[in-house]
């Protein structure tokens, strides 16, 4: 079983459109086990009743925005290992440094095409 069926992934994003572009990149690399959520709060409940392999969250969310959730998961016992990629609009250097002080993977700037998300997955999870 390659490694494409073997990771489960959590997309978090309040935008649906965004969200939805997320999931059909992932469907087109052959990531099966994906699920989703709307914001940070909901993502940190769902993965501690069933952890994933990577995370994939937007970082402009209401409520619980993803460096708030980056933190949760690195203060988290059993979710602290997880992979987390931080998606944003605005990459600008700050959000950037403060995300890897918190333990982020890696990062992608939106707009993005599905090839750019694919090998920034690859940099923290391995060939897909």
């Amino acid at each position: 079983m390659s490694l494409r069926e073997k990771l489960h992934v959590m997309v978090v994003d309040d935008m649906s459109t965004s969200r939805g572009l997320i999931l059909q990149a992932l469907d087109a690399m052959g990531v099966t086990h994906v699920r989703y959520t709307a914001d940070g709060k909901a993502a940190l409940a769902e993965l501690e009743k069933k952890p994933a392999h990577l995370v994939i969250s937007d970082y402009n969310m209401p409520g619980m925005d993803g460096l708030h959730l980056l933190k949760a998961l690195r203060t988290h016992a059993r979710l602290k290992g997880i992979g987390f990629i931080l998606i944003t609009g605005k990459a600008d250097k700050q959000i950037i440094d403060t995300g890897r002080a918190l333990g982020m993977n890696n990062f992608i700037k939106k707009p993005f095409a599905p090839k750019d998300l694919h090998a920034c997955m690859e940099a923290v999870v391995g060939r897909l």
